[in-house]
């Protein structure tokens, strides 16, 4: 047994305790939280019907103090998140606040009732303290910024309508310019063009402005001040580390060199024989494919890993494991495990052009062969620095999005001296006079491939000039397919196909209607997604279907871990559109040198090189 191992007790390691307090007093918070926004911002909410019940809730006051009441709520709403994480800040956050919304009750509305109600949430969050013991996520003074624009956003916003909702004197209609100008002036305190109907009135909606610029400037001012934690990326010492476990145990998973991206945080089992690689995306951890290392000793990567997510009140995850792995997290956590899709790999020994399946490419390849076209296979050692330079531009010009894209299944970077060992396949040829991108010479069409151990070759990025002929990345992959013996290559993993197997079981005859109507959704998905695509593309070179896996806590928390991925991948972008000059500051930047060479593709932040419509890239959600 290996050392990595815990006794048969330690095993299921998530949960490790019931979440139903901080879920309960999360979601109540909320509540509690929105109606004291509602009450404030609305008069006939504050002084109609619901005046009694808003009364029993801590942090609701009467009309006198909307702005205590507005300022309260969406601090509250703030909260609310992070006590259903169970976070330590946030407890004590609201183990201060209740205080003020018991001593608001009593003084503004003399409610014993909500003085108690304020006092039993405080005492079931005393009792449970133990509850929330998770830690702060990591942060950078970069949310400070963050938090001034959305709060300043959110308080705009609001602000119109609390201008909108008080009703306005006789002297004037004030129009929708005359209501902007009256909140941005009232968020620095300063009374505006528009006048109300009563001083009190007038009252009420200047102080709760005024709150709301408070609140913005003091949460400003305290991220801006407090100490900071870079978000965490692939140190030079880990990545030394994790060079060596795939040195020794590389070949048994296509996906392992992707653990090398520099955007990924790791974790190491206890004897340093495995590792387990993930990035923090909102409140998910997500681990792309299997961990790195010894087998034996996966159990001790994947418990510090769970005790990780645990500790910070992450939602742990794993994208595009495979069989074995998913066996392995299954066995040890407790987690579940759907079926994503099925990797593509080709057995380039065996490969050939002859034979009636391989007719449509072997024609294919031909006809772009007498076009003119020449490919070029080589280890990206073999490159002279204007080449790879030239195929990083060209990465970058013949993306078919905005940003760059993927996580589990892409590198992220091309043509760094420790990265030799990729291969890459190019195509060549002469430019008419006038076409686009004339800094790219003769080339036409690039593949990208990383090592799978010692006698493999994972593909990382898939790019070729848009008006090139069709048919060129068929050209390209029979030409690596071909080369690689020579270049003692005899596996080659080619594309993800997400959900092949439905979709060839649904076009298979006597498939029922289930089987055929899941087809006719996946096939609808891929106007927008290389579903479909991905899977007829790979499907003509007669690969091996090897399927993988997402490993998930529950079903109710899919929809989180998809939006993650979505995020991680690339297809969703949160973030800011700072000017360049600002974003190569930004921590995570996959193309900022804090070590080596470090020289990448031209991506956003916090992304990297991977699948565009129109690129063939692989993806575990394309």
């Amino acid at each position: 047994m290996s050392a990595d191992r815990e006794p048969a007790e330690r095993r299921h390691i998530w949960p490790v305790r019931s979440a139903a307090v901080p879920k309960i007093i999360g979601t109540a918070t909320a509540v509690i939280g929105l109606l004291d926004v509602v009450s404030a911002v609305f008069p006939a909410f504050r002084n109609g019907r619901m005046h009694h019940m808003a009364a029993v809730f801590p942090g609701t006051v009467s009309s006198l103090a909307a702005a205590t009441s507005v300022v309260t709520g969406i601090l509250l709403l703030m909260l609310a998140h992070a006590l259903k994480r169970g976070k330590q800040r946030a407890w004590w956050a609201a183990v201060a606040l209740l205080p003020v919304g018991a001593a608001t009750q009593l003084i503004y509305r003399h409610s014993f009732f909500g003085v108690g109600v304020s006092l039993a949430l405080m005492t079931v969050l005393l009792l449970h303290r133990q509850e929330f013991t998770a830690l702060s996520d990591p942060r950078t003074r970069w949310r400070a910024l963050l938090n001034f624009t959305g709060l300043s956003a959110v308080a705009f916003c609001l602000g119109l309508v609390i201008t909108s909702a008080h009703p306005a004197s006789e002297r004037g209609n004030p129009g929708f310019l005359d209501r902007c100008q009256h909140v941005l002036l009232g968020l620095f305190g300063v009374s505006g063009p528009v006048d109300y109907t009563s001083d009190r009135v007038d009252d009420v909606v200047g102080f709760s402005l005024g709150g709301l610029g408070l609140l913005i400037a003091i949460s400003t001012v305290y991220l801006a001040l407090r100490p900071a934690r870079p978000v965490a990326e692939l140190s030079e010492a880990d990545e030394n580390r994790l060079r060596g476990l795939l040195a020794r145990h590389g070949a048994r998973d296509s996906l392992g060199h992707f653990a090398l991206r520099r955007d990924k945080s790791v974790v190491f089992s206890p004897s340093g024989k495995a590792a387990v690689c993930y990035r923090v995306v909102s409140g998910v951890a997500l681990a792309g494919g299997d961990p790195i290392g010894d087998v034996e000793a996966w159990p001790g990567a994947i418990e510090r890993f769970m005790e990780l997510a645990r500790a910070h009140a992450w939602l742990p995850a794993v994208v595009g494991c495979s069989e074995t792995g998913g066996e392995v997290w299954t066995r040890e956590t407790g987690l579940d495990a759907l079926e994503l899709g099925d990797e593509a790999i080709v057995d380039a020994a065996d490969f050939t052009l002859q034979g009636r399946a391989m007719r449509n490419v072997r024609q294919m390849v031909k006809r772009i062969e007498r076009s003119g076209y020449e490919c070029r296979v080589r280890r990206v050692r073999e490159l002279t620095e204007g080449e790879k330079q030239k195929v990083r531009l060209a990465a970058d010009a013949w993306r078919g999005t905005d940003t760059e894209r993927g996580f589990s299944m892409a590198l992220g970077r091309f043509g760094e001296d420790l990265d030799g060992d990729c291969v890459v396949v190019t195509a060549h040829k002469e430019r008419e006079p006038g076409a686009p991108h004339p800094e790219l010479g003769d080339l036409r069409a690039v593949l990208h491939f990383v090592p799978w151990g010692a006698d493999g070759m994972s593909l990382e990025l898939m790019r070729r000039d848009r008006s090139a002929d069709p048919g060129l990345n068929e050209l390209l992959i029979v030409a690596a397919l071909q080369q690689a013996p020579s270049l003692g290559v005899v596996r080659v993993s080619l594309n993800f196909a997400m959900f092949r197997s439905a979709l060839a079981r649904g076009e298979r005859i006597g498939a029922g209607p289930v089987l055929r109507g899941w087809r006719g959704l996946l096939v609808f998905l891929s106007r927008w997604f290389q579903i479909e695509s991905l899977y007829k593309f790979n499907a003509k070179f007669q690969p091996d279907w090897v399927p993988r896996f997402l490993v998930f806590p529950n079903s109710r928390d899919l929809p989180r871990i998809g939006f993650a991925i979505m995020q991680a991948e690339g297809f969703v972008n949160l973030s800011l559109p700072l000017p360049a000059v600002v974003q190569r500051f930004l921590p995570g930047r996959a193309d900022r040198p804090p070590h080596r060479h470090r020289t990448g593709y031209a991506a956003a932040p916090g992304t990297a090189a991977g699948l565009s419509r129109d690129s063939g890239k692989r993806s575990a959600v394309a």
